[in-house]
């Protein structure tokens, strides 16, 4: 006997398209259901009013804004 292989059908190729494409859409809707990073607590405000500080990013830009 020969060994005969089906013919791919056009319902076949539509099944398969539709099966990866639901895998890539639970695949992509994990992965925005991933718990994200959290910032950092901000500290808390002086006492007596102000709100000033110098914080490193104050500092980077005091040094790329220098003349």
């Amino acid at each position: 006997m020969q060994d005969r292989q089906p013919k791919a059908s056009r319902r076949g190729f539509f099944v398969s398209a539709s099966v990866v494409g639901a895998a890539a859409v639970g695949a992509s809707w994990v992965a925005t259901r991933s718990p994200q990073p959290t910032a950092a607590p901000l500290p808390e405000p002086p006492a007596r009013g102000g709100g000033y500080s110098l914080s490193e990013h104050v500092k980077h830009y005091y040094r790329t804004a220098r003349v």
